[in-house]
């Protein structure tokens, strides 16, 4: 029997999930560089060890209600397409283990949330996890605008 570790993560009152295998490091609110002309859900470029990443605000880009950071606000680093991409959210709660069998696709009935952004769904004893599809969380034009974002300004990031 097969079984996949998810992060599971908060934004709102959802719950998501992202493959373990998926996820870089995690960390806390960190210095980011603003980039002028970049989508609202862009918050800017951050500086890890040298390289340069796009940070996005998965509430913004998901149209839920801005909150502020606090204590419990991490930016959850993965790595998608050869890109290095920070996603802040509001917390990360603990690693969990889902057997295959109890991951689905994403019901028709879900109507609280674009099923645009997910893979499926997890079931968790009597609760579900949104499986966070990151091939589509950036179409492929603004996957583009992050490569290029990333090449213009670079270099005034790593300063």
């Amino acid at each position: 029997m097969a079984v996949q570790q998810l992060i599971k993560f908060h934004i709102a009152d959802e719950t998501f999930g992202i493959g373990i295998t998926q996820i870089y490091q995690i960390l806390k609110p960190q210095e980011i560089f603003k980039v002028p002309n970049t989508p609202p859900f862009i918050e800017g470029l951050l500086n890890l060890r040298g390289k340069v990443l796009t940070v996005f605000n998965l509430r913004k880009r998901f149209n839920m209600p801005a909150k502020e950071n606090d204590e419990n606000t991490k930016i959850i680093i993965v790595n998608m397409n050869e890109l290095l991409l920070g996603f802040v959210v509001d917390s990360v709660t603990e690693i969990v283990r889902v057997p295959d069998e109890d991951i689905v696709e994403t019901p028709p009935t879900l109507s609280t949330f674009d099923k645009r952004f997910l893979s499926g769904v997890a079931k968790l004893n009597d609760k579900l996890i949104l499986l966070l599809n990151l091939d589509k969380v950036l179409t492929p034009d603004e996957e583009q605008q992050v490569k290029d974002l990333v090449q213009k300004h670079g270099a005034e990031v790593v300063k």
